[in-house]
């Protein structure tokens, strides 16, 4: 449908719905064959990658899945310079804020007398990190998923993304991937790539946590290798929620919409604002740019499909629907976004004011453009430092301490029906 003006009040079921739901990823339809893909590689290996990517290099071998280092230089002289400068500043940006991220490597308490309790932060040992590609070039990517593993100080961090035509890979991802940190990256995509990663072949080493987002048979794959390996959250088509009163500037309202709705026929623009005037005009502005845009028919069709301009009673209804809608991206266009921002419940990642569009936390900024979306960050993060570590505990305890506990353990566990628990705490004080 065009767009146009929706008060939220009068949204029928069906279509308030549709809206908090979007294009939420079912993987249903493509389980079973991705599942087949998975076993082929837990059975063959290399043998079912070089198989599939044959379709890319009729002569392949096993050994030109991995890029080499001749490889990797070759990229970096054909990227523009400028384009290598701004992944440079990019990196920078995106390290110095993951570094912010950092916990200490340990630390310890008296919980009470004797009793001493505490906790370690270790890196995972070994990563995957898938990036989108094949012939499309998704170097941000690379960093967004690269860097945070680097600054928790994964030891080895293995980077995938599906080659084009011949094998070759857009050398501004393979450049970037080197950039971040990568210690290897291969040419390898889709559920291969992570059936590869989570079960190891002859020439890609098992990892232990996959992250990076893909389309539904990668996300498929993640979650059907989920125990073997650990993922990071299922991500869908990109999406933004923009909060804005009267004082935000709707030629910055249309341009961030737009925007949006430029990444691919699911993704999702929803304008939420009090002001019927002011949603009015972006309506406007955006039905009179449609037909000179470039990529109109992907920019209409997720209008259609899956994006709103509403209007709401005040500022507060905005913000109820807001957090009800958890969106990945929370643009609040306000007079004062500092004071909504406390009000904020879930979001994936949140941009403050007239001058933070969302592009910026995409490429430059320094968050982390990975994303939990479809409502999913009610309950997920973004990806950070805190993805690539693990978190162990440790205890120590005098004889004084656990006497504290002694009778509270014992009893717990004979309660319980595990008598050789609370013989084990017992025994200790047997023939003292």
């Amino acid at each position: 449908m065009a767009l146009q003006v929706e008060y939220l009040k009068d949204l029928d079921p069906a279509r308030r719905d549709h809206l908090l739901k979007r294009s939420r990823v079912d993987v249903g339809a493509v389980l079973e064959e991705v599942r087949a893909i998975l076993a082929a590689l837990r059975r063959d290996g290399d043998a079912e990658n070089v198989r599939w990517h044959k379709k890319d290099k009729a002569d392949l071998i096993a050994d030109e899945l991995e890029a080499t280092p001749a490889e990797i230089e070759a990229a970096y002289g054909q990227v523009d310079p400028k384009v290598l400068d701004a992944l440079k500043l990019a990196a920078a940006n995106i390290e110095a804020f993951h570094k912010l991220q950092r916990e200490r490597e340990m630390w310890a308490q008296e919980v009470r007398p004797g009793i001493l309790a505490g906790r370690l932060v270790r890196p995972i040992p070994r990563v995957g990190c898938y990036i989108p590609g094949g012939l499309a070039s998704y170097p941000s990517s690379a960093l967004m998923n690269i860097i945070p593993g680097r600054v928790a100080g994964v030891e080895e961090i293995i980077a995938c993304t599906p080659p084009g035509p011949d094998l070759a890979v857009n050398p501004a991802t393979l450049a970037a991937a080197h950039l971040a940190g990568a210690h290897r990256f291969f040419k390898i995509g889709g559920p291969w790539a992570i059936g590869s990663l989570a079960y190891g072949t002859e020439r890609v080493p098992r990892v232990d946590k996959i992250v990076g987002p893909g389309n539904k048979w990668v996300t498929a794959a993640k979650l059907l290798v989920f125990g073997e390996v650990d993922i990071d959250s299922p991500a869908g088509p990109s999406e933004a929620l923009i909060l804005a009163d009267e004082t935000a500037e709707a030629r910055f309202l249309a341009a961030d919409f737009l925007s949006q709705v430029e990444h691919d026929p699911d993704a999702a623009a929803v304008l939420v604002t009090p002001d019927a005037d002011l949603a009015q005009r972006v309506v406007d502005l955006i039905t009179a740019e449609l037909p000179a845009l470039p990529r109109r028919e992907i920019l209409m069709a997720a209008i259609a499909a899956n994006s709103a301009v509403l209007v709401v009673r005040d500022l507060a209804e905005g913000l109820d629907f807001a957090n009800l809608y958890a969106a990945e991206h929370l643009q609040i266009m306000t007079r004062d976004p500092f004071a909504v921002l406390p009000e904020i419940k879930h979001a994936g990642s949140i941009f403050l004011g007239p001058y933070s569009p969302v592009p910026v936390g995409d490429y430059a900024s320094g968050t982390n453009h990975v994303l939990p979306t479809g409502g999913c960050a009610r309950m997920f993060s973004g990806l950070s430092v805190d993805d690539f570590i693990k978190k162990p505990t440790f205890q120590h305890l005098t004889r004084e301490g656990l006497q504290g506990l002694k009778d509270a353990v014992i009893l717990l566990a004979e309660t319980e029906g595990l008598p050789l628990h609370a013989r084990a705490v017992a025994e200790r004080f047997r023939y003292v």
